[in-house]
């Protein structure tokens, strides 16, 4: 794997003071190489869409860093922060997100249109991020004419048009059936195998399979994490049949409610 993307060091996040503090993050400690697509799973409110608000520049830690391409985000300003995650992250969520009055090559280009990148360009880039992921022939229609995997392809394209190397995903196959998603991480996959380091959250163990490593949250902190596990395939052997095999995961059960 290529160098350290992102990395969180000794990050907390805490909302509210006193007896109504809720300590959304404790101490986590978490990093994404290049090449590299890390999942996270935990029970709800456990702090996983906090993790990625913080690496991704959305929220600041209450103490702690994140350092994101290089950039320690704290020494950024808003203007800063904002500028370098438009560059360099790409988000994937589950709804899509799509603007329904605009076609595929339209919601790619449009945020690269609104970084300052002029028309004609920016819908070069589109095009590039839609072939990438397998529809370049649904550039001119509109996301009501789509099924729900082309959108969200379409959504992953969005996310990775441009520079950005980064992606964010927060449960993105939530809204899908198992065989389209298992299509979106197969793109996700192949496009950190790419070049870019992946962040996803998910609470299915066989999605998280994609990933090279997963990490445990509960109550803000992360409390176990799997090594490299050289990819989908290696847990396939001697997996049962949910294809996971129970030396992978920690012996506490896995929670499903959202």
């Amino acid at each position: 794997m290529g160098p350290v993307l992102l990395s969180l060091v000794q990050v907390s996040r805490t909302h509210g003071d006193g007896d109504l503090a809720v300590h959304a993050l404790q101490g986590v400690d978490l990093d994404v190489r290049v090449g590299e697509l890390v999942a996270v799973m935990g029970p709800s409110g456990s702090g996983k869409s906090t993790l990625l608000n913080v690496a991704g520049g959305l929220d600041t830690p209450t103490e702690g860093t994140v350092t994101l391409a290089g950039a320690e985000l704290s020494a950024l300003d808003l203007k800063g922060r904002a500028r370098l995650r438009r560059r360099s992250v790409g988000y994937v969520f589950q709804d899509f997100n799509l603007v329904p009055a605009l076609t595929a090559a339209e919601n790619v280009s449009l945020p690269r249109e609104l970084d300052g990148v002029r028309q004609r360009e920016a819908r070069v880039e589109a095009l590039a991020a839609l072939s990438e992921v397998g529809v370049a022939d649904l550039a001119d229609r509109f996301p009501d004419e789509m099924s729900g995997g082309q959108q969200q392809r379409v959504a992953i394209a969005r996310a990775l048009a441009g520079p950005r190397r980064l992606v964010l995903a927060d449960e993105p196959t939530g809204a899908l059936d198992s065989v389209t998603g298992e299509e979106v991480m197969r793109v996700l996959r192949s496009r950190v195998d790419a070049g870019a380091g992946g962040l996803l959250v998910t609470h299915e163990a066989r999605f998280a399979a994609w990933a090279d490593r997963t990490v445990f949250l509960r109550d803000g902190v992360v409390v176990d994490s799997t090594g490299d596990r050289g990819g989908p395939g290696s847990l396939l052997v001697g997996a049962g049949s949910d294809g996971l095999g129970s030396s992978h995961w920690p012996s506490g059960p896995t929670d499903q409610d959202g």
